[in-house]
């Protein structure tokens, strides 16, 4: 008998040579949330160029609409823009039957809305701050993950990909409640990996500092010092999440489960 080492490899997979078609998502549909903005934006055009029609979902429709319509324009692939607050445990199960009723399944989810607002003092952070930055970064990704990966095992795949934060290894002051939840985060994705194992694979796409539209709010000055720290000495471009992202979703991360894949420029 042969052992799986010894088995052949395919030349290609719709005329993408291997071990590229490996990456590739054609025929796949990706439910992204935050996908209207930063690096969900990103992530959703990503996966659509890479041939999956894509769920992008966030708070704010027109916003969503705006990336449904250039993944149609640029890459020919079908998209459903759907409003929802990821934090409202209610009104999660609404977008999974949208997105079922669409596409009849869904084979990559990305929880990557969240959420991590400012606050000088710590005496500032009031019990609805808390309970906002714990219900969009921990709860959201929970309720659907529930919902959506029960029904990957139902049909006998899937991957679920949990974008956590660099700050839930190195907190800060300035963070704590951010990085409590993503800390949840990354354990709730241990859980779930057990839990919907063998047939879907549950990730965490651990994120650096990444320039998008969310660093505007930053003290630059102070963030380009603090990137010196880093192996990399830079801050990340959002183009930079591509392949961490791709890799976990499809067929190259066919044996990862229940691990972190950092893209964070080498934090210290």
């Amino acid at each position: 008998m042969n052992s799986s080492s010894d088995q052949p490899v395919p030349d290609t997979e719709g005329g993408v040579p291997y071990p590229f078609s490996l990456f590739g998502l054609t025929g796949k549909v990706a439910l992204i949330t935050g996908g209207s903005r930063g690096l969900g934006r990103r992530m959703s055009l990503a996966f659509a160029q890479a041939g999956a029609d894509v769920v992008v979902a966030s708070r704010k429709l027109d916003k969503c609409q705006e990336v449904v319509a250039e993944i149609k324009e640029t890459t020919g692939r079908d998209a459903l823009a759907y409003a929802c607050h990821m934090g409202r445990w209610d009104e999660i199960p609404g977008l999974v039957d949208a997105a079922y009723e669409r596409f009849g399944t869904v084979d990559v989810l990305v929880n990557n809305a969240g959420m991590s607002p400012v606050y000088d003092d710590i005496a500032d952070v009031t019990e609805k701050m808390y309970d906002s930055v714990l219900g969009l970064n921990l709860k959201g990704p929970f309720r659907l993950t529930q919902l959506v990966g029960t029904r990957m095992k139902e049909q006998g795949s899937g991957s679920v990909i949990n974008v956590s934060s660099t700050g839930s290894l190195r907190p800060t002051g300035s963070i704590i409640p951010y990085a409590a939840a993503k800390s949840g985060l990354n354990a709730m994705t241990e859980g779930f990996a057990e839990l919907l194992g063998p047939e879907v694979r549950v990730n965490t796409l651990m994120p650096g500092q990444y320039l998008t539209d969310v660093s505007a709010a930053w003290d630059m000055d102070q963030t380009m010092r603090m990137s010196e720290r880093l192996h990399l000495k830079r801050i990340g471009r959002p183009d930079e999440i591509v392949g961490a992202a791709l890799f976990l979703a499809s067929d190259a991360a066919s044996y990862t489960s229940g691990t972190v894949v950092r893209s964070d420029g080498g934090i210290p």
